[in-house]
Formats: structure tokens, sequence, C-alpha cells
């Protein structure tokens, strides 16, 4: 089969496509014929291994998995003989950062991991994307213990966390503020955004608004900068480690100090998740936004547009 790998940490250009050997599933596996994947920050953040501490979980030295591509959807093509939650032929989504393997043309997944049948009302692209930045969003709102009627302020709410985040803090009832530039403002009123703020016009941090919840979706804000703009027992939670991991260190710190706090919570996600991102979809409650498509072939130009900071959304890569 066809595949994407990478044998050393590096830039876009260490991926490769190349001919591999197909995957057998076992017992509790099922072999998934992959239609699409994405490219996202997540895959760019352990190919190029620029947080050491990541080489924990994919390799010290060089990448114990060669095949990225943490999102996936496709076609069951076959499966082990104890699975009994899905069947040849279903049309599945899922996330998986402990092996990947969405950037080939077949993968082997758990049938217990975070795996589900497709959302009746979403494409193979559409279902691809549904995932990793969902999923991170929800992990920090959900550490935030957000309740209805609070404020919240998204910063960077075009990316695929942040876009995510605007329509999950909507389901949760909230009102949220988001910030982005000046071309995605109709987009993000359009996903539901309360208030609008073009940062190429106006500083967020010298709003008059105060939060109950600030999320930095894209790590361009700070601590520092957002406090004044947080109510009493704010949280300010940014997806980055920060200037000098400064928010490793607020987050130890400002919970015993002070009423005002920094969270960094550890990204987790579960079949239950999944199956709610499916409900979500279902309902029209959410919906991934899509930036642009790229073939396997054109996999340095995508890893490179993702890099760029200018993506909107998500990236797709297709597969099959």
């Amino acid at each position: 089969m066809r595949a994407i790998i990478y044998t050393k940490y590096g830039p876009p250009e260490v991926a490769k496509l190349a001919e591999v050997a197909k995957p057998i599933p076992k017992d509790n596996e099922v072999l998934i014929k992959v239609m699409a994947s994405t490219v996202n920050r997540t895959d760019c953040g352990f190919r190029s291994a620029e947080y050491f501490i990541s080489r924990f979980w994919s390799g010290l030295l060089k990448p114990k998995f060669n095949i990225l591509g943490c999102e996936y959807s496709g076609v069951v093509e076959d499966t082990g003989n104890k699975v009994t939650l899905f069947k040849k032929g279903d049309h599945v989504f899922g996330f998986n950062e402990k092996t990947f393997g969405g950037h080939g043309e077949y993968l082997t997944i758990a049938e217990n991991a975070p795996i589900a049948l497709m959302p009746n009302n979403l494409d193979f692209y559409q279902s691809a994307a549904l995932t990793e930045g969902a999923h991170y969003a929800l992990c920090d709102i959900r550490a935030a213990k957000i309740k209805s009627g609070q404020h919240v302020l998204v910063n960077g709410a075009t990316g695929a966390i942040g876009s995510a985040a605007v329509q999950l803090l909507k389901y949760f009832g909230t009102h949220v503020t988001a910030v982005c530039n000046t071309k995605n403002v109709a987009l993000v009123k359009s996903l539901g955004a309360d208030i609008v703020i073009d940062y190429l016009q106006q500083d967020f941090t010298k709003s008059a608004q105060k939060f109950d919840f600030i999320f930095d979706a894209v790590g361009k804000s700070s601590f520092k900068s957002c406090k004044p703009l947080l109510n009493k027992y704010g949280i300010y939670i940014s997806t980055e480690l920060g200037k000098n991991a400064e928010n490793i260190i607020y987050a130890i710190t400002t919970p015993k100090f002070g009423d005002k706090k920094v969270l960094f919570p550890m990204p987790t996600i579960s079949k239950e998740d999944i199956l709610f991102l499916k409900d979500l979809a279902e309902q029209g409650k959410f919906k991934p936004v899509i930036d642009r498509q790229y073939k396997m072939e054109q996999i340095v130009e995508a890893y490179k547009y993702v890099e760029s900071g200018q993506k909107t959304g998500n990236v797709i890569l297709s597969i099959n």
C-alpha cells in the first residue's frame, strides 16, 4: 500500500510517499481502507519533535511509528475474529494519536479505541476533520468547568481548535466573544459567536468586557496580558506552553495564589468523546470547518501550509 512515512524528525521534507506492507488486523482490530485524513498541529508536532517532550511518546531518537495522521475516515475492509462492534463495509471515523496511521491507504485500530460509525450527515472529508481540533477544545472547556450564561473569549477562532471551541461553547450555552482576522469575521459569526473582534482593527486585550474563561486556541497571547480581562475566579488556558514554558509554571502556582488561575490540562480522548462529537454533528450543532484539500503526493506542501499559521479550520489529505 502507499503511505507517507518519516524515519527521522525534522522539517516537512522528511515526509516521503512510499510503498509499505499492508497491515493485518489482530483479533480485536478492524482493518480500515482510509478515504481521508487531515494534516494538523498534532501531526506537525510529532513530525518535527520541536517540543522534545513529545519524543517520550513517539521515540527518543527516531520515530517508533513511521506513518503519521491522527485523524481518519474510511471503510471497514476486514475485522478480527473477536470484533463485534463493526462489520465489513461500515463507514467509520476516529482519532489515533498513539500509533497514528491515517496517512496510509490502510490502518488497523482496536474496536474499543476512539472510533465510531460516521455521522449520517457528513461525508468522508468532513468526518476525517471531526476529532483533532474538537477534542482539544472539549478537553479545555471541560477543565474550565464552564457554565451556561458565562462569558468566554476565544482567541484564534478560525483554527481547527478555535472554530470547534466556538461551536462547542455555544452548545454549552455560553456567551462567546471570538477573535479572528478581517477575512474570517463572517465565518466566525456563522459558527455562533455573539461578538467578533477583528484583531487587525482592535487589540482584544483592551476590551472593556470581562470574561469567566479566556481560551487561547493559537497560543499567541499570555496570562499577563489577559489577566485584567478575567472576572474574579476567571480561568486562562492556552494550547501552547508560552514563553519559557510559563503556562506550565502558572498552572502550578496560580491555583495556590490569587483568584485568577491558569490551567494546562493534558488532553485525553475516549470512545465516548467520539460518540459525543458524532451526536453533535448529526444534530447540526457542530461541523468542522474545511480550508483546503491535498493529495498524498502534496504532503510537503500541506505541512508547509499548516505550519504557516494561515489555515482556516482543517486541511484535508485525500487518501483513497
